[in-house]
């Protein structure tokens, strides 16, 4: 017959349960080690053409494509809510997209209009522009092209043309998500000789060629016009040491902080990335990892709100500090309940 254990000899913990803080709610508050606030969230917008227009994303489900003024109305529940800036993207339409780009430095383009009327109307708040080409060239391509071939520095000067007049336009950080070599010398120059020595670079320095942007490329009218793909200049997602790399090399150009997107399949890169440089990290929760909550949640796979906020300490607790994402507004508003 088996020696029977003695539940009551416990001796081998020597007074060690670490359930003990775990009993309660209040005690669980005490010891949390990971805390999420509003002031961690950057919210995304889509915009488009119109006045009090608003269009769904089949793939987003609750994310709509929104006006100028509409934006800006977004941007005032935003600020309400303790979010402390915004990162737009331009649904340029059509006729205005080209093999050039050159809507991208338009003065006047959408991006532009947006940036300003919400710099107007809500000037506390900080507004992120997104430079990069996809969202202005008839090919989907973040860069120009030539022959097939997607080219490095012609794609870099008109990435600082359109900078420009971002800044202009009212932008106070500049976020070049196009994984072109030298775009972040090439723009800080640029910008501190036109003056703007305070606009901040927020680098997409790991940006890997993922399966997790298609929802984001329906948002913004690049999806459905991409020719090939994009795995000459994003990063292959089988690489760590070369996203440090990739980091080293913006931060040395002069990059204030600096993303690693998608977010949650490459929190080992956010930690990497915050061991080894210790700069201001930000994740990307990009629109496909949007769309699988909302999609699971929908078919009663998961609890919504708690996946959310999991996800969103996931990112905190490797060591980002802050997150883009399009549950912010919600989650924000839920923090300060």
């Amino acid at each position: 017959m088996a020696e029977q254990w003695d539940k009551h000899d416990m001796s081998f913990l020597d007074g060690r349960r670490l359930r003990r803080p775990r009993r309660t709610a209040w005690s669980r508050a005490m010891v949390r080690e990971t805390v999420l606030t509003s002031a961690d969230l950057i919210w995304p917008l889509f915009v488009i053409e119109g006045q009090n227009e608003k269009t769904q994303i089949r793939t987003m489900p609750g994310v709509e494509r929104l006006s100028v003024d509409l934006c800006v109305q977004a941007a005032k529940a935003a600020r309400d809510a303790g979010i402390p800036a915004l990162a737009l993207f331009p649904n340029t339409p059509d006729h205005l997209r080209s093999e050039s780009a050159e809507e991208a430095y338009n003065p006047d383009n959408l991006m532009c209009r947006a940036l300003s009327a919400i710099k107007d109307a809500v000037p506390e708040i900080g507004l992120i522009a997104d430079v990069a080409l996809d969202e202005y060239s008839a090919n989907g391509q973040d860069g120009l092209v030539r022959d097939g071939e997607i080219l490095n520095d012609e794609t870099i000067a008109v990435m600082v043309r359109s900078a420009l007049v971002q800044t202009r336009a009212g932008a106070d950080i500049i976020a070049p998500s196009d994984m072109m070599d030298g775009r972040v010398a090439a723009l800080r120059a640029a910008l501190d000789q036109e003056g703007f020595e305070q606009t901040q670079i927020m680098a997409y320095a790991a940006k890997y060629a993922s399966y997790f942007y298609g929802p984001f490329r329906e948002a913004v009218g690049s999806g459905n016009r991409l020719v090939g793909d994009k795995r000459t200049y994003q990063m292959d997602y089988a690489n760590s040491d070369e996203a440090m790399r990739e980091i080293e090399q913006d931060l040395a150009e002069g990059a204030d902080s600096v993303m690693v997107k998608p977010g949650l399949p490459y929190l080992d890169i956010v930690r990497r990335a915050k061991s080894e440089f210790n700069v201001p990290i930000y994740a990307y929760q990009v629109s496909g990892e949007y769309a699988m909550i909302e999609m699971a949640a929908a078919a009663g796979a998961i609890d919504r709100k708690g996946a959310i906020l999991e996800s969103l300490y996931a990112f905190k607790r490797a060591g980002a500090n802050g997150v883009l994402s399009y549950f912010a507004l919600e989650v924000a508003r839920d923090l300060g309940a």
